[in-house]
Order: structure tokens, then sequence, then C-alpha cells
């Protein structure tokens, strides 16, 4: 899954949890075929025969997974018409394969798909809708940074209402402007011969203080997801403290990594004995090393318990809103929710599909109250970054 990472459901759980199977990880597919138009990926639905299997994860933990619940797309309104689908990040092109699976099934349905990074299509939106009005009808972004940034620029409109309700009201945007698909949890992976699960803090603040991590603890400062979950720490707890913080585990001897799935590597290795990423960083790990000595655990109501969304918004000035609004809903279906547990790994939106691995139910995690479309306010973030040297 790409980085660059509450609700009014039941927020019950506990702080430490202890989440991960032995068993191996769904497998990733790459990308299905399809025929690209001038700037734009899609099959233009020129993909015929779609097969369910083709969004699918496999191997052990798929094969013992309960049939998914929630609504199928058989029992969604039918696709038609033209939709020009803005899609930004896109898990390194996974999102493509759910787009041609989706376009595949309606043969009345034309998508015509841009693909850029989800930063830029926001920018491109914004200075679209000043002119004679954005071209994309439905924006589709891996963070909910780039959703609020588009609809902080009024460039936006409200979802339907059987869209917004599928989701907890933490992982939808201000006045209905966008609604989470996917999230994708802050976790502490640490390694089991090294800490038992209680050894681990429920407060990312005590991380600094505690003489077990010293030494033992790794991070992936220049990396998207890691300054994310720093710039939440700003929002909530200002800039002193999160210097503090960060001044803290430079004094721990915390070492640096190019990325998070670097840092989970090196927990199951027993490089390091602990350290900071997204979930689903150690679920890879363990697709390829099923036995590997690592497990995650969660803090609560802190910047280290961030779930962070891919979402989705409908355009200020489409003419295809209805249609824009039904992809929206097949985003949620079953089968979509299933795609994202199973191929990418992230946390289903809807309670009906579990995540995989063990993880704990999204509705059990206790991540602080934030608004997550201030998470694309991340320059100040890199400035304190850069002032304390971490960057």
């Amino acid at each position: 899954m790409s980085d660059n990472g509450a609700d009014s459901a039941d927020r019950r759980g506990v702080g430490r949890r202890s989440v991960l199977a032995s068993t191996a990880a769904a497998t990733v597919f790459g990308l299905a075929g399809c025929t690209s138009l001038p700037g734009t990926g899609g099959n233009g639905n020129d993909t015929a025969d779609v097969n369910e299997s083709d969004i699918m994860g496999s191997g052990p933990l798929v094969e013992d997974r309960p049939k998914p619940g929630g609504t199928s797309m058989d029992d969604m309104p039918d696709l038609s018409g033209k939709l020009t689908l803005y899609l930004g990040g896109g898990e390194g092109g996974l999102y493509q394969r759910l787009i041609d699976y989706i376009d595949g099934r309606y043969p009345d349905l034309d998508i015509l798909v841009k693909t850029d990074s989800s930063a830029s299509l926001a920018n491109t939106i914004i200075e679209e809708n000043k002119g004679s009005g954005s071209r994309a009808d439905l924006f589709l972004s891996i963070d909910a940074g780039s959703l609020g940034v588009v609809a902080d620029s009024g460039a936006t409109t409200a979802l339907p209402q059987n869209v917004l309700t599928k989701v907890p009201e933490h992982y939808r945007g201000p006045k209905d402007s966008w609604v989470g698909i996917e999230g994708r949890a802050r976790t502490i992976p640490y390694n089991t011969d090294k800490f038992s699960k209680s050894d681990i803090p429920d407060s990312i603040f005590a991380l600094p203080d505690q003489q077990q991590f010293k030494n033992v603890m790794g991070w992936a400062p220049s990396y998207g997801a890691f300054q994310s979950f720093v710039t939440a720490m700003r929002v909530l707890d200002g800039e002193k403290k999160t210097k503090a913080w960060l001044k803290g585990m430079q004094k721990q001897g915390v070492t640096e990594y190019k990325d998070e799935f670097l840092v989970s590597n090196a927990v199951a290795d027993g490089e390091i004995g602990a350290g900071f990423a997204n979930h689903y960083y150690a679920l890879r790990v363990q697709s390829q090393r099923p036995d590997a000595p690592i497990d995650l655990a969660f803090t609560k109501n802190d910047a280290g318990a961030l779930v962070n969304v891919s979402g989705a918004e409908i355009i200020q000035g489409t003419d295809q809103k209805e249609l824009a609004g039904n992809f929206a809903l097949h985003l949620l279906s079953s089968e979509a929710q299933e795609f994202f547990a199973t191929v990418t790994l992230g946390y289903p939106m809807i309670s009906g599909v579990k995540p995989v691995g063990g993880l704990p139910p999204i509705e059990e995690l206790q991540p602080p109250e934030i608004d997550l479309s201030k998470l694309s306010n991340v320059q100040p973030t890199l400035k304190l970054m850069r002032e304390v040297g971490v960057l």
C-alpha cells in the first residue's frame, strides 16, 4: 500500500493488542490488462470477462475467511454512462485492478482514468475548477489530506447518504465531502523474541522515557506515512510537545530506515526490537515469512493510533453526479471491501468485512479525535523535523 494513511461506532478495545496470525498473508495481485487512453489509465470497458476471483487475495489466510458481509454489487444500482475518474496513488496500480473489475461488470459503463500522485491530482482539480471546471467526475485518493485540500477549495459536492452511512463518521469528510474506502492504522511492530505485548506502552509518549527501548527502535522519517503521523502529533499536541518527542526518540538511539517495510523487516530479523509503521507492512513480512517473530501493538487516543484512509469524493460541476455516487457506493460493496482487506491488506470500512491477519476490527481501535483533512498541512511538520535534525 502506498502512503501519503472515531467514529460514531463503539470504540471499546484495548490499548495493546497482539494481533498477527502466523499464517501467510494474502497474495498481492498485479494489474489486469488494460487499454490506455492518452493521459489516462483504465480499460475503456474493453475487458468483457471478469470474475470475482480477479479481485480476491489467495493463500491460507484467505481460505479460512468467512464469506464477507455487507451489500454485494449484485444488489446495487447498475452503472452506465461515461465516468472520468482521477486516481491518486492507487496502491502501486492495485486500485486499477478493482476499477477494471467494476468496469467489466457493466457493458454500458465507460471509465476513463487519469493517474498521478494524490497531491498532484488534487492541485489539478483545484486549478481546473478555477477555470472552466474540472474534467473529473470522481476523485479517488490514497490519503485523506488530498481529499481535504480539494474539499476545502470548494471543488466537491456532497456524497449521497446511502454512501455516507456505510462508513463510521470519523472516516468521512466535513459536510459530506468525502468518504473513506480503506483504512491504514499506525502501529508499533515488535519482535516477539525481544518483547512481549505487555512491554509495549499504550501511549506513544512513554517510549522516549523507557530504558528498555534504548538503541532498539527504528523509524523512517523521510517516509510519507511517518510524516503524516508526526503531522497528527503536531495538530493534536502542538509543536513543542512534538519536538520534545522527536528529540527524546533521538536520544533513545532510534535507527533510521528508508521506508516502513524495511522497518518491519528489521523488526522481524531482530536487527531492532520495535519500530513505527503502518499495520500492513508487518502483514507483508508475514506473507513472505509466516514464522517471522513479529507482532503488532496499538497505542490509544494519540497520534500513534492514527487511522488514515483512502477515500472518494464527487467533484463539483460534474454532470455525472448520480453515476459518481453509485460508483462510490460500489467501492463500499462486500466485493470491493474484501479486495481492500485481502489484496491491499488494508482495513475495510464496513463492519461486515473483517481485516486479515488477526487484526482487531476497526471499531475496536482507539484512534485520536482528529480531522484527517488536516494531515495535508505537512510543511510545518517538515520544518519542525528539520529543526531537530530528524530530516
